[in-house]
């Protein structure tokens, strides 16, 4: 049987924070590649002081089911997510096979992307979004700063599932599954 090293966390954070990132792989390429690989689509979602805040996120998971954690990615440079980091609570909403529409407003940068759109807080204030397949709610617990990205750890608080498909993303668009 094998067995995996284990390293001290400390150290395992220190050796990330000193790597240095090399790529000689075209970007267009790189994102054509990754593009095979199929995706949920989620918007995560925050209530700031001035407005709520989300943004469309393809980077979602299960991290750990005790405790229970999930994890997604976030372009550190981007309009909503350093506002939402800032409030600690966040919203994930995993869309529907009916919410491309939404998908597209929260993927585009500014501000205004709630406009129209349904949404409720959840019992920590994070707008949920009407029609949503399924709702998260928690505390961000950990970020680290990944090249572009920032690499999030949520402990969930709520969580609640509705009945349809889901939305997903293939090769550069949207779809359904049946």
């Amino acid at each position: 049987m094998a067995t995996c090293n284990q390293r001290d966390p400390l150290e395992a954070r220190e050796a990330l924070d000193n790597l240095e990132f090399v790529s000689s792989i075209d970007v267009a390429r790189f994102k054509e590649v990754l593009g095979h690989f199929v995706t949920g689509v989620a918007v995560v979602t925050a209530a700031t002081p001035e407005e709520p805040v989300g943004f469309t996120c393809q980077t979602f998971g299960a991290l750990s089911l005790e405790p229970s954690l999930i994890s997604f990615s976030a372009v550190s440079a981007s309009h909503s997510w350093p506002r939402a980091r800032e409030v600690g609570v966040v919203g994930v909403n995993i869309l529907s096979s009916e919410q491309e529409a939404i998908a597209r407003v929260f993927g585009k940068p500014g501000s205004a992307k709630f406009a129209g759109i349904g949404w409720s807080p959840g019992p920590g204030g994070a707008p949920l979004i009407d029609g949503a397949l399924a709702h998260l709610e928690g505390r961000i617990e950990f970020v680290t700063t990944q090249g572009d990205h920032d690499i999030v750890v949520v402990a969930a608080e709520y969580v609640v599932s509705h009945l349809g498909a889901p939305l997903v993303f293939y090769r550069g668009g949207f779809s359904g599954l049946v």
